[in-house]
């Protein structure tokens, strides 16, 4: 293990209207795609890391406005879970949230290219595991599920 590794936290957030759910499509390019996790040319619901002293409704909610403009009302815990690759580990809290207002923007167009809302009996195949892990704890109707 290198002096430089790490355990963080992040979220993301399940944003859901009318059985929709909200999913933003990552650049391809790595360097833009901006995740340690990585994840470049996946769908990703809006989250990221949480900054020291936020609670998981105020990263949540920061997170929704900063990429998508979108203010969220009322945030549940729905989903705990560990994310590795090579070069990084995360603690990821999946947040649901059905009450929200304003108008969905690409607020960060270099990193999240377009945002679209996706049945959810019928989401992409080409999700960023971190979301699809938030996305199968809320279908099963469990908060974790170890690794197998």
């Amino acid at each position: 293990m290198s002096e430089k590794s790490i355990t963080g936290a992040g979220l993301g957030v399940m944003i859901v209207k009318d059985d929709k759910m909200l999913l933003g499509l990552r650049h391809a390019d790595p360097a833009k795609a901006d995740s340690e996790l990585h994840g470049e040319g996946t769908w990703t619901m809006p989250g990221g890391k949480i900054r020291f002293g936020e609670t998981f409704e105020q990263a949540a909610d920061r997170e929704l406005t900063e990429e998508t403009s979108l203010i969220g009302r009322k945030f549940k815990l729905i989903s705990l879970a560990t994310d590795n690759v090579s070069d990084a580990h995360f603690i990821t809290i999946g947040m649901l949230c059905t009450e929200f207002s304003g108008q969905v923007k690409t607020m960060e167009p270099d990193e999240i290219v377009e945002w679209r809302w996706f049945a959810l009996d019928n989401l992409p195949a080409q999700m960023f595991p971190a979301s699809r892990t938030v996305v199968d704890n809320y279908v099963r109707g469990t908060i974790y599920q170890p690794a197998e």
